[in-house]
């Protein structure tokens, strides 16, 4: 046989061996062939020429040509020709076609060889790394099965047979140990294309790891019958999943758990004994809550749904359990649930509404110079301020035991009365601490506001734009006694919490003032770039913009 037909069958041979090992397509292997005899061909014959190699994809067979583009004007004769030259050479050619010339097949040399082979192995490992990249893409929140490679300071890479994953140590279980060859599960919580080829990131300690366990074990999670609606994890302690099922007859429980525990055990198995508390997930909140927090017994729940908070109230001998060691059981409740949870034992809640009942009482004695019998029946009624009681019509504020319109109507008057004072008294501090006019024009800021603000240094439109929600919150929260605004640095995030609580002004509400505060902003700017009109010079224009914008709004 001749050689040459021997040489060429060889190549395509080895395409199809390359492409089958590394499950790439067959084209793929044979254009980085291509590529490398290319490279070979201008090492022999100068780089600076246009030389491509093409193999024949049934024969197999070699041909390596020079291209020459044909152009009017020549910059670089290696690879450009004129076209009258070409037009001699052949008919019916113009610009922007080429010239192409056949040149005698190389005979690779030991140098030339070992780089056609490295640029074949270069672009066999890209064609490689782009197909793990589409595979694995797609499978990212599926559960994968591998074997440890190799463990480098608790960083573990597992072979998934078609490619490599990354298992970081922080992703690992606590006290969880791995060596090479050891068998592991993880899930594929990302996948990155990155400059070394792609990455993929797996996961035992991520939330959905127990749930696609979870899915695994129990046919109806599967099925679709019953699904986990949230789960929280403290990775290799504890765990709380809220499972909530669409057949009646079905307990998502039990079926969850299994016979003798069985289900429930396979998964806390895999996850080296982490306890797991199965709870019924309910669309009403409080009911939510109260599972969420078990074992602990609750007796009462308060929902505060503008601070996204809630109180729950336990029995004393309650509260630790409730609590749980470090914090941990009400902390997964609170991830499971998606509400901040606050616990009290009722002899704490006892003393807070005492409090508050003690200090809203004293505040009607003051402000509307009545004994303590008509603030107390204020406060049980629900009264919690002087403008309720100042706006509130006078028929609902005769019903209350005792009242009538007479006594209704006196007791508006002298709420009025006493809020026109203080607001007078407000105004005029206001002045003293030179807050801006443009501030007493703010919709949802009140005059006593106004003087908290100046007395913390917010005097204009601009420092009020630079204060955050939170730090709005704050100055005007009852709970920051004389914590300042540079003093809320030094406190801890718990502490900050804990005074938001006593904000009567929402997160939503906050926001709202900031960026009404900040849209002064955004009209400068427009005004700046608005061209002069009339003549007039951009700057004067800019001037008489900025004006006519607070005297509209």
């Amino acid at each position: 046989m001749d050689t040459s037909v021997l040489a060429r069958t060889e190549l395509l041979q080895v395409a199809d061996a390359v492409a089958r090992e590394k499950s790439i397509e067959r084209d793929e292997v044979l254009e980085a062939m291509e590529q490398a005899i290319s490279k070979a061909g201008r090492a022999k014959y100068g780089h600076e020429h246009d030389i491509r190699a093409e193999i024949d994809r049934k024969s197999g067979e070699v041909r390596l040509r020079r291209y020459r583009e044909i152009t009017d004007e020549v910059e670089n004769e290696f690879t450009q020709i004129l076209t009258k030259d070409a037009q001699e050479r052949q008919d019916g050619v113009g610009p922007g076609d080429f010239i192409i010339e056949d040149l005698p097949p190389i005979d690779l040399g030991r140098i030339a060889a070992q780089t056609a082979k490295q640029v074949i192995v270069q672009k066999v490992r890209e064609a490689e790394r782009k197909r793990q990249y589409g595979e694995y893409q797609g499978r990212v929140g599926e559960v994968v099965n591998g074997i440890v490679k190799r463990n480098e300071f608790g960083n573990v890479t597992v072979d998934l047979g078609r490619a490599e994953a990354l298992m970081r140590r922080d992703e690992t279980l606590p006290r969880e140990s791995f060596r090479t060859g050891d068998r592991v599960r993880g899930y594929i919580y990302d996948v990155r294309e990155e400059q070394r080829g792609p990455q993929i990131f797996v996961s035992r300690s991520h939330p959905q790891f127990m749930a696609k366990l979870f899915a695994q074990e129990v046919p109806e999670i599967y099925d679709g019958i019953i699904e986990l609606k949230s789960v929280a994890r403290d990775p290799g302690s504890r765990a709380k999943i809220a499972v909530i099922s669409y057949d009646s007859s079905i307990d998502p429980v039990g079926a969850c758990v299994g016979m003798r525990g069985s289900r429930v055990q396979a998964v806390v198995s895999e996850l080296q004994g982490e306890k797991i508390d199965i709870i019924p997930w309910s669309e009403d909140t409080a009911t939510f809550v109260v599972n969420a927090l078990a074992p602990a017994e609750v007796s009462k729940v308060v929902l505060d749904e503008d601070q996204g908070r809630i109180e729950v109230v336990v029995p004393d001998d309650q509260l630790s359990l409730a609590i749980g060691r470090r914090g941990q059981n009400v902390r997964l409740a609170s991830i499971l649930t998606g509400w901040d949870i606050d616990i009290m034992t009722e002899e704490t809640e006892s003393r807070r509404r005492q409090d508050e009942f003690r200090d809203r009482s004293q505040m009607f004695i003051d402000a509307l110079d009545v004994d303590d019998v008509i603030a107390h029946l204020l406060v049980a009624e629900g009264f919690m301020a002087l403008e309720q009681v100042a706006f509130v019509p006078v028929a609902e504020l005769a019903q209350i035991e005792g009242f009538d319109e007479e006594v209704a109507e006196e007791l508006r008057a002298r709420a009025r009365t006493h809020l026109e004072e203080m607001d007078r008294v407000n105004e005029e501090r206001r002045r003293e601490l030179g807050v801006s006019d443009e501030l007493t024009e703010m919709d949802g800021i009140a005059p006593s506001l106004l003087v908290t603000l100046g007395e913390q240094g917010v005097q204009s439109l601009d420092d009020l734009a630079d204060l955050s929600a939170d730090e709005l919150r704050f100055v005007s929260s009852s709970l920051r006694g004389e914590t300042t605004l540079e003093g809320m640095a030094s406190l801890s995030e718990k502490e900050i919490e804990d005074i938001l609580l006593g904000s009567t002004m929402s997160q939503d509400e906050a926001n709202r003032i900031i960026m009404a505060a900040r849209a002064h902003w955004f009209d400068d700017d427009e005004t700046a770039e608005a061209p002069a009109e009339d003549g007039a010079p951009a700057d004067s224009a800019g001037e008489g913009a900025g004006a006519a914008g607070p005297a509209e709004g």
